[in-house]
C-alpha cells in the first residue's frame, strides 16, 4: 500500500514539474518570439491577452489529470492485489478445513475470518459433528452401564429366587456369579453367627478365586480385620492399595495378589447378616461398586427371610411334635390316672415348652391380640417397637384403626368385618402407621382364635416386617415406570407375535393398540431386510442379546432409524418367555448423517473446482505480477527522470509534507539560500525564513504553519535570509497535492534582480 500511494505522489509530482518547465519553456518562447526577457513585468505584459491565462491553466490541469490518472491505478492495483491475497486466504483455508474433515478429525481449530460464508459453515459442521461424537459416546456408555445393571439384577433376582432355601448353596452361587459379573478374580462369602451372644463371629461360607471353587475354613471374630470393621461401621470398604499378604489364595499360573478390594456388608433392616469380599487387578467403577451395594441389601434380605423361615418352620416342628406329645399324654392320663401326678408334672413341662415356644414366637414376629371390636388387648415388645412406642399401656385398649392410615381404613374395615364375624384368616402385605407417622410394611396373618362353642374368642395378628422390601419393591415399580417414560419399549413372543408396549412405543410406530395388536414384530421390516432380521431375531431367542441401529418401516411406509436393543426374558424354568425390546428414535440424527455425507460429496466437488480455479488464479496472478513489476519499472524512471528535471531548473523548488518538514531541495534552492540539501532535509521550513518574516508576513506564516490554509496558486514576493546573512527577496508560487488526506505543499521559487538606473 505504501508503494502504492508514493505511485499517485510521484505521479502527481512529475506533472507538476512537468506542468511547470513546459509552462517555462511555453512563456520563454513567447517571450523570445517578441525579443521580450523573462522578467515579471514582460510576463505581466505578456498576460495582457486574456488567451495566456489559458495557457497558465496547464499549470493546473497536467497535475489534476496526472492525480487522476495516478488514483485510478493505485486503486487498480490495490483492488487486485487485495482479490489475489483474499482468494489465497479463503482458498488455504477451506482448504484445510476440507482436509481435516475428510480425515474424519473433528477437533482442530480455525478462525472463521469475515464474509466468509463457506468456511462458518463448515466450522458450525465441525461443531455440530464433534457434539453428536461427545453425546454418542456418552449416552453409549450410560446405556450399556444401564443395561449391565439391569440384565444384573434380574439375573441375582433369580438366583435368590431359586436358592433361598440353603444358605451354604445360595452363598457359593452369589459369589461365583458375582465374581465373575463385575470382573472380580477373587471373593468371599462371610456369614454373621449370632445364634450364641457370646460367641459372634463372621463365618467364611464360600469362596471363590480364579474361576473356582475353594474349600477354605475360616472364622472372623465380631470387629476384626477389614471384615469386622465394614460390619460394625455398616459401610462399604473400597481399598486400592491392599497389603500383601491379605489375600491367600493365588492362581496356578503364579503368585501375582490382587491391587484392589471391595468389601460391602449385607444389612437389610438395620441389621448385618454377612458380608461380601472381592479383589481384582483393576479398580472397581463406582456403577459396579452402586450395583453391588443393591445386590447386598437383595442378599441382606433373603438371608434375613431364610433364616426367618428356618426358625419358623423349627417352631412350627417342635409345636407340632409338642402337640402330638400332649396328645398322648391326655391318652394316656385317660387310660391311667395312677400316672396323674406323672402327667401334671409333665404337663407343668410341657406348659414351661410353650411358654418358651411363645417367647421365641415374641422374640421372631410381631404380636398382637385384639377382641371381636378391635381393641388390643396384647401387644408384645416387638409390636412396640416397631410402631415406635414406649409402653403397653399406650396402646393396650385402643381400637386397631389407631395404627391403620386413613387411607387404608375403607379396604381394612372389610378385612376386618370378615374376621370378627368368623371368616377366613388373612394373609399378605399389610401396611401400619407408627407413633411418629411412618408406614410399616409387613407380611402379616390375622388368625380368629376359636373358644370351646366355635365362636370368635379373639383375633391373633402375627406379622414380619418388610418395610425395607417393599420399599425396594416400589424402587423396582419405579425404576420400571422411568423405563417406560424415558425409552420406546415393547414386548413379543419368540414367535414375534405382539404382547404389550407402552405409549411411547405407538406414538413412534404411529399405530393405535389396536391396529398394533395385529401386527408382528417382522411386520416392521421390508423384504430387503427381512432375512436379515430374521437372522438377528433368531440370535436374540437363542439367548443373543443384540444392541444397534435399524431401519424400522411404521405405518403408511415411512421409514424411521431406531437405536434398538433386543433381549430375552426366561420364565421360572430357564426358558425363553418372552423378548423385550428397547429403543431410541434416531431418525434425526441419522438423516443430519446423511445430509453430512451428501455435503462430503459437495465439498470434494467444491473443492476440486476450488483447485482448478487456484491454477486459473495463480496463471492471473503471475500475469499481474509481471505486469506489476514492468509498471513499478516504468515508475522509477519516471521518477528518476522528474528528480532529475526538478533538479536541473532555475527556479528553487522546496517541497514540505503537511507537518512542514522540508522533504525535497533542488540546486537552485540550495544556491538562493546557500544551505547543502542535507543540511536542510528533514528539517521544519521554519529554518528558510526569519522570526521577523514568519510573525510579519501572512504568507510565510501560513506556509510554516501546520494548522492553517496556505496561499495555494497566488504568487507572492517575501523577503529571506540566505546562510550568507545578505537579505534577498524573491516570488514564491504554492501548489498543494492531496494523496489519501495527506498534503504535500511544492513552492517554486524565483529570485527578484534588482535592476540599477
Amino acid at each position: 500500500m505504501g508503494k502504492n500511494r508514493n505511485l499517485t505522489r510521484i505521479f502527481l509530482i512529475g506533472s507538476i514539474l512537468f506542468s511547470f518547465l513546459l509552462y517555462f519553456f511555453i512563456i520563454k518562447g513567447l517571450l523570445g518570439a517578441q525579443n521580450l526577457s523573462f522578467t515579471p513585468s514582460n510576463l505581466a505584459t505578456l498576460h495582457q491577452n486574456p488567451i495566456y491565462f489559458l495557457i497558465d491553466s496547464l499549470v493546473i490541469i497536467l497535475p489534476l489529470f496526472a492525480w487522476l490518472v495516478g488514483s485510478f491505478f493505485e486503486e487498480l492495483v490495490n483492488s487486485l492485489r487485495k482479490k489475489i491475497k483474499q482468494e489465497e486466504g479463503k482458498q488455504e483455508k477451506l482448504s484445510r478445513i476440507t482436509a481435516y474433515l475428510n480425515q474424519g478429525d473433528v477437533d482442530f481449530e480455525e478462525e472463521v475470518g469475515s464474509n466468509n460464508g463457506v468456511v462458518q459453515q463448515l466450522l458450525s459442521l465441525r461443531d455440530n459433528l464433534k457434539q453428536q461424537k461427545k453425546d454418542e459416546e456418552i449416552r453409549k456408555q450410560e446405556d450399556n452401564q444401564r443395561h449391565w445393571v439391569a440384565e444384573g439384577l434380574a439375573k441375582f433376582g433369580d438366583i435368590l429366587r431359586q436358592n433361598n432355601d440353603n444358605i451354604e448353596k445360595l452363598s457359593f452361587e452369589i459369589i461365583s456369579k458375582l465374581s465373575n459379573y463385575i470382573d472380580a478374580v477373587q471373593g468371599g462369602f462371610y456369614l454373621f453367627e449370632d445364634e450364641d451372644q457370646n460367641d459372634l463371629h463372621y463365618r467364611l461360607t464360600a469362596h471363590f478365586a480364579y474361576n473356582r471353587q475353594k474349600y477354605n475354613e475360616k472364622r472372623i471374630e465380631w470387629g476384626e480385620g477389614l471384615i469386622g470393621r465394614a460390619a460394625f461401621e455398616k459401610k462399604t470398604l473400597l481399598i486400592d492399595e491392599v497389603p500383601g499378604n491379605y489375600v491367600e489364595v493365588t492362581s496356578g499360573l503364579g503368585e501375582t495378589n490382587p491391587d484392589v478390594l471391595l468389601i460391602v456388608p449385607l444389612i437389610y433392616n438395620g441389621e448385618v447378616h454377612g458380608v461380601i469380599e472381592l479383589a481384582g487387578f483393576n479398580s472397581f467403577e463406582k456403577y459396579k461398586v452402586d450395583f453391588v451395594e443393591k445386590i447386598a441389601e437383595n442378599i441382606g434380605s433373603t438371608i434375613s427371610n431364610v433364616r426367618i423361615n428356618v426358625r419358623t418352620a423349627k417352631l412350627l416342628k417342635d409345636s407340632q411334635e409338642q402337640a402330638e406329645r400332649l396328645s398322648q399324654q391326655e391318652e394316656e392320663m385317660r387310660q391311667n390316672m395312677e400316672e396323674l401326678q406323672a402327667t401334671q408334672e409333665e404337663a407343668a413341662k410341657q406348659s414351661k415348652e410353650f411358654i418358651s415356644f411363645t417367647n421365641s414366637v415374641n422374640h421372631t414376629l410381631i404380636r398382637a391380640e385384639y377382641d371381636v371390636n378391635g381393641i388390643l388387648i396384647y401387644a408384645n415388645t416387638k409390636f412396640l417397637r416397631m410402631l415406635e412406642y414406649d409402653k403397653g399401656s399406650e396402646v393396650e385398649g385402643h381400637h386397631i384403626s389407631m395404627f391403620i392410615n386413613e387411607k387404608d381404613k375403607v379396604w381394612f374395615n372389610d378385612i376386618w368385618n370378615e374376621l370378627s364375624r368368623g371368616g377366613q384368616h388373612f394373609e399378605g402385605y399389610m401396611k401400619h402407621v407408627t407413633k411418629k407417622g411412618k408406614d410399616l410394611w409387613t407380611m402379616a396373618t390375622y388368625t380368629c382364635v376359636r373358644n370351646e362353642e366355635g365362636g370368635v374368642e379373639k383375633v391373633l395378628f402375627l406379622a414380619i416386617d418388610t418395610t425395607e422390601h417393599k420399599k425396594q419393591s416400589l424402587d423396582y415399580e419405579g425404576q420400571v415406570s422411568a423405563l417406560n417414560l424415558a425409552n420406546i419399549k415393547a414386548e413379543y413372543a419368540p414367535s414375534g407375535k405382539f404382547i404389550a408396549c407402552n405409549e411411547k412405543f405407538l406414538e413412534a410406530v404411529d399405530y393405535s393398540m389396536d391396529e398394533v395388536k395385529e401386527t408382528s414384530i417382522f411386520d416392521f421390516f421390508t423384504d430387503e431386510n427381512q432375512a436379515s432380521f430374521e437372522e438377528l431375531w433368531n440370535d436374540v431367542v437363542n439367548g443373543k442379546p443384540y444392541q444397534g441401529q435399524l431401519n424400522v418401516t411404521v405405518k403408511d411406509k415411512k421409514v424411521k432409524w431406531f437405536q434398538m436393543t433386543f433381549m430375552s426374558v426366561n420364565d421360572m424354568y430357564g426358558e425363553v418367555d418372552k423378548i423385550l425390546v428397547l429403543a431410541i428414535d434416531i431418525t434425526d440424527q441419522k438423516e443430519l448423517e446423511i445430509r453430512i455425507s451428501e455435503q462430503n460429496r459437495t465439498l470434494k466437488v467444491q473443492e476440486e473446482r476450488l483447485k482448478n480455479a487456484e491454477v486459473e488464479l495463480q496463471k492471473r496472478l503471475d500475469t499481474a505480477k509481471r505486469e506489476l513489476r514492468q509498471h513499478f519499472k516504468e515508475v522509477e524512471r519516471s521518477k528518476v527522470r522528474h528528480e532529475k528535471t526538478l533538479q536541473g531548473m532555475l527556479d528553487g523548488i522546496v517541497t514540505i509534507n503537511q507537518n512542514g518538514i522540508i522533504e525535497f531541495f533542488n540546486k537552485a534552492a540550495e544556491n538562493l539560500w546557500g544551505y547543502d540539501s542535507k543540511e536542510v532535509l528533514g528539517q521544519n521550513v521554519k529554518v528558510l525564513f526569519s522570526k521577523e518574516m514568519i510573525e510579519n508576513n501572512d504568507f510565510v506564516n501560513s506556509f510554516v504553519s501546520t494548522t492553517k490554509d496556505k496561499f495555494i496558486g497566488e504568487r507572492k514576493e517575501v523577503s529571506i535570509m540566505p546562510k550568507n546573512g545578505e537579505p534577498a527577496q524573491i516570488l514564491i508560487l504554492l501548489s498543494d497535492a492531496t494523496v489519501d488526506k495527506e498534503h504535500t505543499y511544492t513552492a517554486f521559487i524565483q529570485q527578484i534582480e534588482v535592476e540599477l538606473f
